[in-house]
């Protein structure tokens, strides 16, 4: 079966937030903004973290026969949902699960708050891998606690952890959770075996708990395999709590479905009080129809989704090699996700953002939301059609060509 995913669809009208919204000072703006009557005054959002490709057609039919039905009542997990996640987690992971295991959370980002409002109490501290996806720092403050940075060291062009800060902040007896991004985002690593045992046994050693964010954990570039941390052993499997979810592998972030893997029943059960306790009780009802049907019948989509990603990836960074020398590309191993050195432009975050959003049109998510340690840096999503990104970087090559 073949997919088309160098067609443009249209999102305007869909309440798209990559599209239809810019934000100012975190507020969100709609707007015309990305409406091809502007022409080359258009802008392009290369930003947020979803896709421009429709999701697998087996889930747009699941979903249109579910529509169909008419009643959107109540909804629940039955059993063929969790044999569908459990079977997927198998056969990608190769990690056996138990059902009891799963908690269903509408969405990885409020997962990650209900987790530290859950196990974090106000002054404690919570460890996070600078430059790195920035809700984490929102769901550490907003409940009480105090981010703690083991930051990531970039030599030589590439992205690896620090161990040495790691145990040192690790023993400090205020740090009780660590939140892993695996694999990693803004960066692209996808971490080693090796790697993920090095920060689990610091962990353990130091009574850290681990939340693994694995949301990107099957969009994995060829010659790179991605390790679940829970699968290494059963000591880091009860010491962790794993979050996933099928959004950003099958382009379903609006249907607000994740899955946490809980071995521990005494974390569990506090867990599932925190839900109860935000009245979050059943599941959206196309998002278990879309999950299911994502994990069974997906995959073929999935493999050319990767491919063709994979593709944009190189068409990347041959062109910035070619006539942006300048831009150093950060070497991606995993998600949709271009990590983009722009220090060599010497400009200040609001000078770079002018050029990029005031000049070249283009909306990218500035190095600076990541952390301190991504300033000079920039994010492009390049899960869109070919045409749309070298139409992207061809605006980049004029503006900066021209200052």
């Amino acid at each position: 079966m073949t997919f088309d995913f160098d067609s443009e669809m249209n999102r305007l009208g869909t309440h798209s937030v990559k599209w239809e919204f810019l934000f100012d000072k975190g507020r969100p703006q709609y707007g015309d903004h990305a409406d091809p009557k502007h022409g080359r005054n258009r802008i392009l959002p290369l930003w947020v973290a979803d896709m421009d490709f429709c999701s697998p057609p087996a889930v747009v039919e699941a979903l249109v026969a579910r529509a169909q039905h008419g009643i959107f009542g109540y909804t629940a997990p039955a059993d063929s949902y969790y044999e569908a996640v459990i079977g997927w987690m198998a056969r990608r992971y190769g990690r056996t699960v138990e059902r009891d295991w799963l908690v269903l959370t509408p969405g990885v980002v409020p997962a990650i708050n209900m987790l530290v409002e859950t196990f974090i109490s106000p002054g404690e501290k919570v460890l996070v891998q600078r430059p790195v996806y920035y809700p984490f720092f929102s769901a550490v403050e907003n409940n009480g606690g105090e981010i703690v940075s083991n930051s990531l060291v970039y030599a030589d062009g590439r992205y690896t952890m620090n161990f040495d800060d790691l145990a040192q902040k690790a023993a400090d007896p205020a740090v009780k959770m660590a939140i892993l991004c695996s694999p990693h985002n803004p960066v692209g690593r996808v971490w080693s075996r090796e790697e993920l045992t090095r920060f689990g046994e610091i962990c353990l050693a130091n009574d850290v708990m681990v939340i693994s964010d694995e949301i990107h954990c099957d969009l994995i570039h060829s010659g790179h395999t991605f390790t679940s941390f829970g699968s290494i052993s059963d000591e880091f499997a009860e010491n962790s709590i794993v979050c996933t979810a099928p959004s950003k592998t099958f382009n379903l972030a609006g249907l607000k479905t994740s899955n946490l893997v809980i071995p521990r029943e005494d974390w569990r059960k506090p867990y599932l009080k925190t839900l109860m306790r935000h009245g979050l009780m059943g599941t959206n009802a196309f998002g278990v129809v879309a999950t299911e049907t994502a994990y069974n019948e997906g995959e073929a989509w999935l493999t050319a989704v990767m491919a063709y990603i994979e593709e944009n990836y190189r068409f990347m960074v041959d062109y910035l090699a070619e006539h942006l020398p300048q831009l150093k590309v950060v070497p991606t191993e995993g998600t949709y996700l271009v990590w983009v050195d722009c220090r060599a432009l010497r400009l200040d975050p609001a000078a770079r953002k002018e050029l990029i959003m005031g000049k070249a049109k283009l909306y990218l998510d500035e190095g600076e939301m990541f952390g301190a340690e991504g300033e000079g840096f920039e994010r492009f999503n390049i899960a869109c059609p070919r045409h749309i990104l070298a139409e992207a970087l061809e605006r980049l090559r004029e503006v900066i060509s021209g200052q």
